[in-house]
């Protein structure tokens, strides 16, 4: 063998932070590997297996519905209320699973992340897309209510996948931040839990925002997922709901900060992963 065929490697430092955000792209079959494998598992060997997408949404919309449609007799915005309540289920839990499943991302890997390099970041990526897929599964029963009760949505039902961005912004931002503090204080494994029942009673899923006295809106709003449903709800329900935009504004800019604190966050405390972990 001649020197010309001898290969040389050579590690020079700070160069892994500086293709830190070219390798998410070189690593980019591990991130389909890692969702593919979740989604997967997620449901084998259950009865019913992706079904459960679908079921828990679902009753979760009819308890909703029974109590604060039927027993508290709440407006409905001129829409079926089934259709509200779904409308705010659908990023709630998307947000709710993400949160979940982000949380535990970093621990349930632990022996890939401890053996080999990649940029962590893919991890709870990949969980997300985990619970988006969860999300489009369970916009079945949304159709199916529309189709039901002939509502039919207007133009800005185009505006849709803006606030799909808006809510996966807000799940993903949320998601760093637990599954890094998860690896450090295990106590995040039960606390995540009481985050998210806690959500969803001070979130307007089982109810329309417009019952929240004015004076207490600004203070509403303060929550990230206020601006994402009641989002959805616009762009779904149409005219029928109005959004309060200076209100959407402000849960908008808290998104933008929880996405980008939680990757500073994430970056941050990264390279301790494997050592910790």
């Amino acid at each position: 063998m001649t020197y010309e065929d001898k290969t040389e490697l050579i590690i020079e430092a700070g160069r892994t932070e500086k293709q830190y955000w070219k390798d998410l792209w070189r690593y980019r079959e591990l991130f389909y590997f890692l969702a593919w494998r979740d989604i997967v598992v997620r449901y084998k060997q259950t009865a019913i297996g992706i079904a459960w997408a679908l079921i828990r949404p679902f009753l979760t919309m009819v308890v909703f519905t029974v109590v604060f449609g039927k027993l508290a007799k709440l407006p409905s915005e001129g829409v079926p209320y089934p259709i509200l309540v779904f409308a705010a289920m659908l990023p709630w839990q998307f947000f709710a699973n993400a949160l979940s499943e982000c949380s535990n991302s970093l621990i349930g890997n632990a022996n890939l992340i401890s053996k080999v390099y990649f940029p962590r970041l893919i991890v709870p990526g990949s969980a997300v897309i985990v619970s988006f897929v969860d999300f489009l599964v369970s916009g079945i029963i949304l159709l199916a209510l529309m189709a039901w009760y002939n509502f039919v949505p207007d133009w800005r039902i185009i505006t849709l996948p803006l606030f799909i961005l808006i809510a996966f912004g807000a799940a993903m931002g949320a998601g760093l931040w637990l599954a890094a503090l998860n690896v450090k204080y295990r106590d995040f494994r039960y606390i995540v839990p009481f985050i998210v029942q806690f959500g969803l009673y001070i979130s307007p899923v089982g109810f329309s925002s417009s019952i929240v006295p004015e004076q207490w809106r600004m203070i509403y709003s303060l929550n990230p997922m206020v601006g994402v449903i009641d989002g959805f709800r616009w762009a779904i329900l149409g005219g029928k709901v109005e959004l309060d935009w200076p209100k959407f504004i402000l849960s908008l800019a808290l998104v933008a900060l929880l996405f980008a604190s939680g990757v500073w966050y994430f970056r941050k405390t990264e390279r301790t992963f494997a050592d910790v972990i």
